[in-house]
C-alpha cells in the first residue's frame, strides 16, 4: 500500500472518529431537551408532548450518524473497498435527506410555524370537545394558559382556570401563563434554529468524508489491480 492511500486511511478512520464524537453529541444534546420537557400523563398513558419532536429527530439523526461513522471506521481500516463503497453511499444518503430538510426549513419558516400553531389549534379544538386532558397537558408542559391567553377559556375573571394555567394561586393575575399558541410555536422555532444550523455543520462535515471515503475505495481498488497482474 502506498503512502498517500496509507495517508487517506488513516486521515478517513481519524474523521469518522470525530464525527462519531459529534454524533454522540447530538443525541446528548437531544436527551437534555428531551428530560427538560417530560414526558404528560393522558388518561392515564404517559408519553411525550409535540415540542418533542424535534429533540427526538436529533436523537435518531445522531444515531444514524454513529452508525455510519462506525462502518466508515471499519472500512477504513480495513482497507475494504465494499465497506467503504457501503459507508460513502450511505453518506451520500444521509447528506442529501438533511440538505433536503435544513433547505425547507430555512425557505419555508412561514409554513412550519403555521404548521406549530395548527398542532395548538387542534388540541384546543380536542379539548373542546370533552378531550380536555391533552391540552391540559399540554399546558403543563409549556408553561402556557389556553391557545391564545387565560381568556379563550371565557372567563374574564380569574376563577375558573384550570391549575395548570397557574404558577401557583389563579387569584394573582401575574400568576397566569401566556398563550400556548405562541409558547410552542417560539420553541419550536428556537429548537429549530439550532437544528437547521447543527445540520449545516454536519452535511460540511459529511461530504469531506464522502470525498475521502471515494478517494480510499479508488486507491485500493487499483493497488489490487495492479497486484492482480
Amino acid at each position: 500500500m502506498d503512502c498517500g492511500t496509507s495517508m487517506v486511511k488513516y486521515i478517513l478512520f481519524i474523521f469518522n472518529t470525530i464525527v462519531s464524537i459529534i454524533g454522540i453529541l447530538g443525541i446528548v444534546y437531544g436527551v437534555l431537551i428531551l428530560q427538560s420537557i417530560g414526558t404528560i400523563e393522558v388518561n392515564g398513558q404517559v408519553g411525550f408532548p409535540p415540542q418533542a419532536a424535534l429533540p427526538i429527530i436529533m436523537i435518531t439523526l445522531g444515531s444514524i450518524v454513529v452508525f455510519i461513522s462506525f462502518l466508515g471506521c471499519c472500512g477504513a481500516i480495513r482497507e475494504s473497498v465494499c465497506m467503504t463503497m457501503s459507508y460513502a453511499v450511505c453518506l451520500l444518503v444521509l447528506l442529501i435527506l438533511q440538505l433536503t430538510i435544513v433547505v425547507l426549513l430555512f425557505t419555508n419558516k412561514e409554513k412550519f410555524d403555521n404548521a406549530m400553531g395548527e398542532v395548538i389549534d387542534q388540541a384546543w379544538t380536542s379539548s373542546q370537545s370533552g378531550q380536555s386532558g391533552v391540552f391540559d397537558a399540554i399546558q403543563k408542559s409549556l408553561h402556557c394558559c389556553g391557545r391564545e391567553n387565560f381568556s379563550d377559556y371565557g372567563t374574564s375573571i380569574l376563577t375558573g382556570l384550570p391549575p395548570s394555567c397557574c404558577d401557583g394561586s389563579c387569584l394573582i393575575p401575574t400568576n397566569i401563563y401566556g398563550g400556548c399558541r405562541t409558547k410552542f410555536v417560539n420553541f419550536m422555532s428556537g429548537n429549530t434554529e439550532n437544528v437547521k444550523f447543527f445540520g449545516l455543520g454536519l452535511i460540511v462535515v459529511e461530504l469531506v468524508g464522502f470525498i475521502f471515503a471515494c478517494c480510499l475505495a479508488n486507491n485500493v481498488r487499483n493497488y489490487k489491480r495492479r497486484n492482480g497482474y
